[in-house]
């Protein structure tokens, strides 16, 4: 019996703990950030050379998922906006929420009305909403069978924050709250709500789609205004798992190929860990608990560490060196600082072993990583 979100309930064999990927990945970025939709167009190029690293099923018009991670490009939203009767302001100064939600008006407006609700306590303001354009007459009958509605929000920065990431942080805590209220409902009434991006510097195009279909299927990927100075991509092969919509990558923050093989000791640790963990750049922290979504595939739950740990004062670099660490105890040809980094941050965070190679970006930076052992050897060549 397969749910709405296209997943189906423990049974026999299978658990959903289990969901892994065996992927294909990349990434476009202009060295000197400029701006250009040729960096969109060049990405899509990319994602459709790895459809041999994707998957789909008996309807072979369903993909295991596809997506693309992308600076949010001002210039056509301020003139998407422009159309719709609301105003941005300057870049920057607004987040994107790119939402899935339920695909009947009525409990989709109940969500929208509860997530406003949501950034209105926390202080921000709704500038407005979209419907994002689709054309879904080459997607497979299963992928629209359980295909959301895409809609994404505008949400203005409060002036009284001045730090970039102090607003990253805000929209951080928005998304969490929503995801704890909003998705228990819709266990109830049946459906999907879920946040694929929700940032002022990113957001993600993604779904149940196979590698070549992404570009046609969002109409906003081929504007010209639809601009860019880096592009993360994805193509999906679900391992002895189920696709969705959700499930797709890019992630918020990473794109990953193979699998974490200590997913649940690593979640295990950062449960018990939130009992004691504090910052000073959260007024409430408990707010963003449960750091991990344990309904998540491997992936996401890395995302969701590395998240946390970027989002509580460290670079994204350093957060990632913190999960998937070189093999350095034995190592004698690196330099003293880099030893002693490891091993410090041996005491707060094990490592997430397996044969992975992942890519991040948080709409600045922008890399890559493989796993300590070198086993994901796709990421080689």
């Amino acid at each position: 019996m397969m749910n709405i979100d296209g997943l189906p309930p423990k049974q026999g064999l299978y658990d959903p703990l289990f969901e892994h990927d065996a992927c294909g990945m990349g990434f476009v970025a202009h060295i000197k950030g400029c701006k250009s939709h040729q960096i969109i167009e060049d990405a899509l190029t990319v994602l459709e050379n790895l459809s041999h690293r994707g998957a789909s099923g008996a309807d072979e018009n369903t993909g295991d998922g596809a997506g693309i991670m992308l600076q949010i490009p001002h210039d056509f939203f301020k003139r998407e906006c422009g159309v719709l009767g609301f105003d941005l302001p300057e870049q920057g100064q607004y987040g994107v929420g790119m939402l899935f939600a339920h695909r009947y008006d009525d409990f989709r407006h109940t969500q929208m009305q509860t997530f406003e609700q949501i950034v209105n306590e926390e202080g921000q303001t709704i500038l407005g909403w979209r419907e994002v354009p689709i054309d879904k007459t080459a997607i497979g009958e299963n992928a629209k069978s359980v295909m959301p509605r895409f809609i994404q929000v505008f949400i203005a920065r409060d002036k009284a924050i001045c730090d970039p990431l102090d607003f990253e942080r805000k929209l951080y805590i928005i998304r969490k709250r929503a995801e704890k209220i909003i998705i228990p409902l819709c266990e109830v009434k049946g459906g999907t709500f879920y946040i694929a991006s929700l940032s002022s510097k990113t957001i993600v195009y993604k779904g149940m789609l196979t590698a070549e279909q992404l570009r046609n299927f969002y109409l906003d990927l081929s504007d010209l205004d639809f601009a860019s100075s880096l592009a993360m991509v994805h193509s999906r092969f679900s391992t002895n798992t189920f696709p969705s919509w959700e499930r797709a990558h890019p992630n918020r923050y990473i794109v990953h190929n193979g699998e974490i093989n200590t997913i649940r000791g690593n979640v295990n640790w950062m449960k018990a860990r939130q009992k004691v963990i504090d910052s000073p750049l959260f007024e409430d922290i408990t707010k963003v608990y449960p750091i991990i979504d344990d309904s998540g595939s491997d992936s996401a739950m890395f995302d969701n560490c590395l998240e946390f740990l970027h989002l509580t004062g460290r670079s994204l670099a350093h957060a990632i060196m913190m999960m998937i660490p070189e093999p350095w105890e034995k190592n004698h040809h690196i330099s003293a600082d880099r030893y002693e980094f490891f091993k410090f941050n041996n005491f707060i965070m094990e490592p997430w072993d397996g044969p992975s190679a992942i890519a991040f970006c948080d709409g600045t930076v922008i890399g890559g990583i493989l796993d300590r052992n070198g086993l994901s050897r796709p990421a080689i060549t």
